[in-house]
């Protein structure tokens, strides 16, 4: 299977991105829990032009980062994996089992209580940390697997981002809505026109985020609204969209991200473990993440492909599907993200994040070891 080059950079930088992702989160977690906690904490609070440093980081740096998951999907539609309709069913049923499963399942524990607005934290993959994890197994990862990883997370990260602007958007301020969506009309303008000049584009995209952030609607869903304005072309080297996603891969990776990490993975350790684990909104995290996630995702594609609707790449199996399903089970950044939205309570808000981050774990850990296996398996069978 042809791979392009920029699929390839992007592959690199999510795997080294991923393993940045796990060094910087443990760095949080012990200063967190030693003598400078407080003051760590206290640092993110600190306002910078009427926001807090870390409403920058959640606001404004993650409006890059989804800026790049755009430009990354975008491309998937026009010379990607999403392209051909009938094989883009594939990775687009895997990730709606992978949204709906999961969901249901945090539904089931929580529905009626006052952490219900929660059901949205198990439903998005980690791109960075499920690549990181598939590109430890290293060459004998198929292509066609990193690729419908790829695809899965991209679209499973594409729901969080509807669900968030429906969901997680408590007062609307039209006025400022407006003139957002304005903005972004006049990009579209622009685009249409043929302007591949990329400053007119960032310098609207500024004005977006302002006017989006002030409007109640999340002000990280102007990334994917830029990155669909911004002229894409024939996908070359030389074209608009190529130039600024080339350009965001190392900075998103090996700087957004992991200051994401340090900002919000600040868990203090305290209370009663056996208590938080019990509660229904860490049962409702856990299961979605551990359990939903593979059996959404694996089911719906077995579904997709029984009814003919699409088709397995010739060299995968299902039982690399159901690997990949557990990499999907890699909430980690997304779901934290969303965990910011759902809840107001301190209290729930540190322990979903412990709770993310022990079922991203365990759900990395299997998929591993399942991929691991069946990656080895096929081997053996291939030399006997």
């Amino acid at each position: 299977m042809k791979i392009s080059q920029l699929y390839k950079e992007f592959f690199e930088s999510e795997k080294a991105g991923g393993l940045m992702l796990i060094a910087f989160t443990l760095i949080s977690l012990s200063i967190a829990n030693s003598s400078l906690g407080v003051g760590y904490h206290d640092f993110f609070q600190i306002k910078f032009v009427g926001l807090t440093i870390e409403h920058w980081i959640n606001d404004g740096l993650m409006a890059i980062f989804f800026l790049l998951i755009g430009l990354e999907l975008e491309r998937e539609v026009y010379v990607g994996e999403l392209s051909n309709f009938k094989d883009a069913l594939l990775p687009i049923f895997a990730a709606l089992g992978g949204i709906i499963v999961p969901a249901g399942l945090y539904m089931w524990f929580n529905y009626g209580t006052v952490t219900q607005s929660g059901a949205g934290i198990p439903m998005a993959t980690d791109i960075a940390f499920a690549l990181g994890i598939l590109s430890l197994l290293g060459n004998r990862v198929p292509t066609s697997l990193k690729i419908f990883l790829t695809a899965l997370a991209v679209i499973d990260d594409l729901g969080a981002i509807i669900i968030i602007a429906i969901f997680y958007t408590k007062n609307l301020l039209w006025t400022n809505l407006f003139i957002a969506l304005g903005i972004f009309a006049l990009l579209l303008f622009l685009n249409r026109m043929k302007i591949k000049n990329l400053i007119p584009y960032l310098i609207g995209g500024v004005f977006m985020w302002y006017f989006m952030l002030h409007s109640g609607v999340h002000a990280t869903i102007t990334g994917v609204l830029l990155a669909f304005a911004i002229p894409f072309g024939n996908g070359n080297a030389k074209s608009t969209s190529y130039v600024l996603q080339h350009f965001l891969h190392k900075p998103v990776a090996f700087v957004i991200l992991p200051i994401f990490a340090l900002a919000n993975t600040a868990i203090v350790f305290s209370g009663d473990i056996s208590q938080t684990l019990s509660e229904p909104y860490s049962i409702g995290i856990a299961l979605g993440l551990i359990v939903g996630k593979p059996l959404g995702i694996f089911l719906m594609s077995f579904l997709a492909v029984t009814f003919g609707i699409t088709q397995l790449p010739s060299d995968l199996g299902w039982k690399s599907i159901f690997g990949v399903g557990l990499l999907g089970g890699i909430g980690f950044t997304m779901s934290i993200f969303i965990t910011l939205l759902a809840f107001d309570n301190e209290t729930i808000i540190n322990n979903s994040k412990l709770i993310i981050l022990i079922s991203s774990l365990t759900a990395g850990l299997l998929g591993f070891l399942t991929l691991k296996w069946v990656l080895k398996t096929a081997i053996n069978e291939e030399d006997a």
